[in-house]
């Protein structure tokens, strides 16, 4: 087998989403074979003590396999191994955590939906071997209706102008290759970040609010088919002909982007840790009989594609396709983190600079508009579960001459505390001649936030300011990072978002506040890219 290096790869499973996958599969084991050597074995009618395997597969593959291992066993080769399979269906997502947790329930032969399930089943100590690379191929696609096609030049600008519904991208494959593809297509469509972001970070935000993410892909499809939805749906090809067989009258149709797409290449993968030349011997014969001639028909037919992709029989799916280069382990395993990351519940407080810098002129608006506008649209980012607060801050604008003031109390997004939150930014004004209290502001913020800590969310300070500091009976900036360090908790981190704007804004002094709370600054020398600079900083939470 081959050895892992010595960084295990962590399987970021929750376990709801474990729960959840668990309750929906149906786990069907069947068995073939007798003791008298029928359908089943891989051999003669003289074996009587077959070796017995162990095979999971996703569940839409299971009847081909199946047929693939009675075929088998009906053959009489007395050269053949004396095997006897007992085949599962179990989610890939469940399977590469079992395996990589060394759980009692780990299969000999695993077939995932994708190979990218592979590396995150490492144990620690052996990386699963795939005996062979693919049974069976089948493109990412993306179904919705005929109206919402006009821009499928590439996935980012079909996600753009349309309600993409992932399936789950940390359990379901169709989900992960949706988030994996931008980033894939990127060499052919030279976006930037920033506009990957700009789709990512609030569809991350939007499901990740969900009491329960999508698992389902064919409630999914079905809301997808309605008059009038703007639901688009990546999913696998096959999926995507499955429910066409089944709902004939769906008014959907499939895509693929120009710039290309990933596959579900569905891999035989060897898990045992004993007998493995055996196991991986019966994987290659059970693949061989999958990519036989008499099988060709059954797996057209089941809507898979050969592994050199052949478009399917009848004009059914999307026809030739460009395949996009597979993501590394390594590109796998960020995308997954920064899902994690962005799809946390967030329990922030904004806090927006007033002071008299703020109406200076950018065009035809002043920073203070600028501010409030990217402020607002940032708003909408946020799902209705996450928690937001307001505060402004100038020198001696608030109680007892402090350098802030609490406009709005940080509570759940619901309708109420959204118009609160757009009335009072729409009310802000720049105070003439006021003065940036940036660092007892930034102090007073981060301990409101403890104070009223969430452990299931992001808790972050978002502080927007032009200038630096110019409070002269306020912390020196050394006394302020001390004050900050001394509150940070790893175990309850507030972390300072700095978004800074415009030529006088001292990076340098923002970048240091925000360090010292394990947090990140940004400037946008153009105040008119602060929009830009916003989405930017929502990612990194």
């Amino acid at each position: 087998m081959t050895k892992s290096n010595n960084n295990r790869r962590p399987v970021y499973l929750t376990a709801v989403g474990l729960l959840v996958l668990s309750l929906g599969a149906v786990f069907v084991v069947r068995s073939f074979g007798s003791e008298s050597g029928a359908d089943g074995f891989l051999g003669s009618g003289s074996c009587d003590d077959p070796t017995q395997i162990q095979l999971h597969t996703t569940p839409e593959m299971q009847p081909q396999l199946e047929a693939a291992a009675k075929a088998l066993g009906a053959k009489k080769d007395k050269d053949a191994p004396c095997l006897q399979f007992t085949i599962s269906a179990v989610q890939s997502a469940v399977d590469a955590h079992n395996i990589a947790n060394g759980a009692d329930s780990k299969p000999d032969l695993w077939v995932p939906d994708s190979s990218i399930w592979v590396a995150q089943a490492d144990d620690g100590q052996t990386v699963p071997t795939i005996a062979v690379p693919s049974i069976a191929m089948s493109p990412l696609v993306l179904v919705g209706r005929n109206e919402n096609f006009a821009n499928t030049s590439s996935w980012l600008g079909a996600f753009s102008g349309t309600e993409p519904a992932l399936l789950d991208p940390l359990t379901q494959t169709a989900g992960l290759e949706s988030l994996l593809v931008i980033n894939a297509e990127r060499a052919k469509t030279s976006a930037s970040q920033n506009q990957i972001y700009s789709v990512t970070v609030p569809l991350a935000q939007k499901l990740g609010s969900m009491a329960k993410p999508f698992t389902d892909v064919t409630g999914l499809l079905g809301r997808a088919a309605q008059e009038n939805s703007r639901v688009v749906v990546p999913t696998s090809e096959q999926a995507f002909v499955k429910y066409q067989d089944e709902h004939p009258d769906a008014e959907l149709k499939a895509i693929v982007p120009a710039t290309g797409t990933l596959m579900f290449d569905y891999p035989v993968v060897v898990t045992a840790k004993d007998d493995n030349a055996t196991i991986t011997e019966a994987a290659k014969s059970l693949a061989a009989e999958m990519l036989s001639d008499s099988a060709s028909q059954a797996r057209d037919d089941a809507g898979f594609r050969d592994p050199l992709l052949s478009p399917l029989g009848g004009g059914r799916g999307v026809g030739d396709i460009t395949q996009l280069a597979k993501p590394n382990a390594t590109a796998v395993e960020k995308t997954v983190l920064d899902w994690t990351r962005l799809s946390l519940t967030a329990h922030s407080l904004a806090v927006i600079d007033v002071s008299g810098s703020m109406n200076e002129k950018v065009g035809d608006k002043t920073r203070m508009q600028l501010t409030i506008a990217a402020a607002e649209k940032g708003l909408g980012l946020f799902p209705n579960n996450a928690a937001l607060g307001l505060w402004t801050f100038s020198t001696k604008i608030g109680p007892s001459n402090a350098d802030y003031r609490q406009l709005v109390p940080i509570q759940k997004l619901d309708t109420a505390q959204r118009n609160k939150m757009i009335s009072a930014l729409r009310q802000q004004k720049a105070i003439p001649n006021g003065g940036t209290g940036l660092y007892a502001t930034a102090i007073a913020a981060v301990r409101a936030v403890r104070q009223d800590y969430d452990p299931t969310a992001v808790n972050a300070v978002m502080i927007f300011t032009d200038g630096k500091n110019d409070d002269p009976d306020g912390p020196t900036l050394a006394a302020a990072v001390k004050q900050l360090e001394s509150l940070k908790d790893p175990a309850r981190p507030v972390r300072i978002i700095a978004l800074g704007m415009g030529p006088d804004v001292d990076g340098n002094e923002l970048g240091q506040l925000a360090a010292a709370t394990g947090g990140l600054s940004y400037v946008a020398r153009n105040p008119t890219d602060l929009q830009g600079v916003f989405i930017n900083a929502l990612q990194s939470r």
